[in-house]
């Protein structure tokens, strides 16, 4: 049991220090930077609209399209690091299976291209 626990102690370092790092990162920006908050700084610049106003308004969809676009795209692309990683033990197999992921990835891109979901006005 002993030599069980030996063995994660290099973990339970790990983590103290990334704790230990972050915890003083957050500390030196709130002691050094002055936090001075005017209404050009908590202004809503992402979604488009006042977050905290009445939830029953309309809003414009466009914000939500692109961030939805941006995330599976940057996930699919994710997945070419650890293909690229593997593609020595994977062979000609997992070269075409990748060729065929990213064909169908640019045949959606170009769909979203041809309706204007990438256009903003």
């Amino acid at each position: 049991m002993q030599e069980l626990l030996a063995s994660y102690l290099p973990i339970f370092i790990f983590l103290g220090v990334a704790v230990a790092i972050a915890a003083l990162a957050v500390v030196a920006s709130v002691l050094i930077v002055p936090q001075k908050p005017d209404p050009e700084k908590t202004s809503a610049y992402e979604c488009g609209f006042e977050a905290f106003t009445d939830a029953r308004h309309k809003f414009d969809v466009r914000f939500y399209l692109v961030a939805i676009l941006f995330i599976i795209f940057d996930l699919e692309v994710a997945f070419l690091f650890p293909w690229a990683i593997s593609l020595g033990n994977t062979g000609v197999f997992g070269f075409w299976s990748m060729m065929v992921f990213l064909g169908i990835l640019t045949i959606g891109f170009v769909y979203e291209w041809r309706k204007g979901a990438l256009e903003w006005e």
